[in-house]
Order: C-alpha cells, then structure tokens, then sequence
C-alpha cells in the first residue's frame, strides 16, 4: 500500500533525540523545550512561543485566553477540522461559519466580511492544504474594527503572504506538529504570539496555573498541555530542515499537475499558485466534478494499493449537531461539495517519481471509466 503519508524522519533527528535523552533532559520542563520554542519564535516571526502537547489543545489555549461569552460570535471557515469549532463552542460563544473560496479552498475577505455583525468578537482564519486565507485583508480589518484575530497555521508551516510568514497573523496564531506535518514532533502544537499578556497566560493555562512564586497555590484550574523534551528535540531537528522538505512537496505537486493534466474536465487540480503564493501542496487534493462517484473512485484506487483520504467534512453538517435543527441552517455551496467530492492522494517523501507516475495512470484509468 502507497500510504498518503509517513512520517519524515532523518538520522540527524533521530540523533538528536538520543542526544536528549542521553543528558536526561525528557521532561516538559526541559532546556530542550526552551530552546525550541524560541527556535519557532524566531522561524515564524513572532517574539513568544509556547509548546503545547498538540495542535487542537493550541486552539484551546487561544480562545481560552480571548475571555469571549454567550453574546459573542466567532467567524471560522466551516472547511476545517473540528478543533477550530471545538475551541470556539468551548468558550461559549457563537460559531459563524464562512464558505471557502472555490479554487483555493481556504477563506477569502469576501468570505468573511459578509458575516461580520456588531457581535463578532473574533475571527479564525485557517490556512488550508498548502495554500492560505486571506490573511493580510483578514488581519487588517480585524484590526481597523477591534476584533481578535486568531491563525490556524497548522498546515502552513513556512508559507509566507507578502514577505509575512504564516503564524504571524494573529494576535494568538498555533500550529500543530503532528506526524503528517511540515515539521513533526509526532504529537504536539504550539502558542505564538507578540503579547506579553498572552505569552503569561498560555504558559499558566498550559502548566496546572503554576507560579513558582507561590508553588502549589492555584488560583485557576488549568490542565497539565506540557511537550515534553523529547518532542521537543525531535522538532528542533525538524525545524532545521523545513525548506528541503517545503522544496520537495512543491516539486512532487507540480509533477502530479503535470500527469494529471488530462483530467481538468473531470477533476479541480489544485492551483500551483494563487495571487503569487505558491503552493506548498501540504497534501495533494483533488475535487470530483460529478457528484456521488468519489466512494467508488477511491474504493479502485485502494485496491490498486493506493491509499487516499476525504476532505474534511463541513463543520456546519457535523453529526455531532444533527439534532440541534437551529445549529446552523445556511447552506455553504462550496464547503459542501467539496466536502463531498474531495480527496488526496500520496505525496511526500516515501514516494518517487515513478509512485505518481503509478498513482497518475491508474487515476486517469478509473476516471476514464465513468465518462
């Protein structure tokens, strides 16, 4: 089976991990964790970051710190994981869901301001697939109108929107370092912000609301979210390494559009670029034109040793809220089809020229027989 990730794992990271626990230093209070943090801080542009025990417990921190109530809405893409609306429905406060755009699949301005009331409190853009939000006209008006702008920046590491990096948007901007990303610690996230207030803030809410000042005195019950040392190492190894690997998915994206190339009648390739940023293709997604056929495209693909996963399924159609008919009752035309039409395939480094030459021909097959 042709998995569509493995994780990238180099000698060097795996020295790195043996250097740490040769010095001991395996806890969340590590030096190891320090120096990571401070490594992010400064690769994605932003004075603070703090570490957490992965990407969806970030978002936890970052709406935990915004002090919103049952009043205030928050405008999120419905297209996104169901940590972005588990955040927000954490707070209390009001999921507004805005469509993506058709081609990039991931926020436009448009998008957002059309949803935007005298009770939006916050914003979070997500940066989606290898291509990004909107974020530089996003952040601006949150910024003009007194709106906290949250980034999800997880599948973004290392893109950049007019020379600003992606996790430099927002006031609270996270990332995750799961195993399918960028740059991995296996599990793991992480807090970037500017702000001393929330820099104070995330590391008490990440750590019990420990003060050495007054040890095992809480004023607060918070949750133990620490990466621990051993992560962390990986991730500075990681780190280090992130240009190569943002090199090579962009390479391996730009040959599938090219052996793909034959079914744009049938299929939505993902752009190479869009309004000069380029595709990092953090996966390869594709979008069936002709409803109801993507179960059985994929089924072929699968028994041919190909494996494939959907895309996400749209926040507002969650089976989780089935019974509340007054969740959310807009209809969001391009969330929806391609939640229901998308998938990806393999890319990455466990896979070769001669793999998307595979995976290509054997699509183009599959496609041929249902037109």
């Amino acid at each position: 089976m042709i998995n569509v990730f493995e994780p990238r794992l180099s000698v060097k990271d795996k020295i790195s991990v043996l250097k740490t626990l040769n010095k001991n230093n395996i806890s969340g209070t590590s030096p190891t964790v320090t120096e990571f943090e401070e490594a992010c801080a400064e690769k994605f542009g932003r004075k603070y970051g703090i570490t957490v025990s992965n990407g969806s417990v970030a978002l936890d921190v970052a709406f935990q710190m915004l002090d919103l109530d049952e009043d205030d809405e928050v405008i999120l893409p419905s297209f996104a994981i169901i940590s972005c609306l588990s955040a927000v429905l954490r707070t209390k406060a009001k999921p507004i869901f805005c469509d993506v755009d058709e081609k990039t699949w991931n926020m436009s301005f448009e998008n957002v301001k059309a949803k935007i009331t005298k009770k939006t409190k916050a914003v979070l853009i997500v940066h989606l697939y290898g291509l990004t939000a909107d974020a530089i006209k996003i952040s601006n008006y949150c910024l003009e109108n007194n709106i906290f702008l949250v980034e999800d920046a997880a599948e973004a590491h290392g893109q950049i929107i007019e020379n600003k990096k992606c996790g430099s948007f927002g006031q609270i901007s996270t990332m995750s370092f799961y195993a399918n990303k960028h740059v991995t610690t296996g599990e793991g996230g992480i807090i970037l912000t500017d702000s001393d207030k929330f820099y104070q803030q995330a590391r008490l809410i990440r750590n019990l609301d420990f003060d050495n000042s007054k040890r095992f005195q809480h004023d607060n019950l918070y949750w133990n979210y620490r990466l621990g040392g051993i992560q962390a190492a990986l991730g500075l190894s990681q780190l280090k390494n992130i240009d190569s690997v943002i090199s090579e998915k962009i390479d391996q994206g730009k040959y599938y559009t090219q052996l793909l190339g034959s079914l744009n009648k049938y299929i939505q390739l993902p752009p190479v670029s869009f309004n000069d940023i380029q595709n990092h293709y953090w996966v390869y997604g594709l979008v069936i034109n002709q409803d109801g056929i993507r179960s059985s495209i994929v089924s072929e693909l699968e028994e041919n040793g190909i494996q494939t996963r959907p895309f996400f399924w749209p926040l507002h159609l969650q089976p989780a809220f089935k019974e509340n008919k007054n969740f959310y009752k807009d209809t969001l035309p391009i969330s929806e089809k391609i939640g229901r039409n998308g998938f990806y395939i393999p890319i990455g480094k466990h896979i070769n020229k001669n793999d998307q030459k595979f995976i290509s021909n054997k699509l183009i097959e599959i496609i041929s027989n249902f037109n």
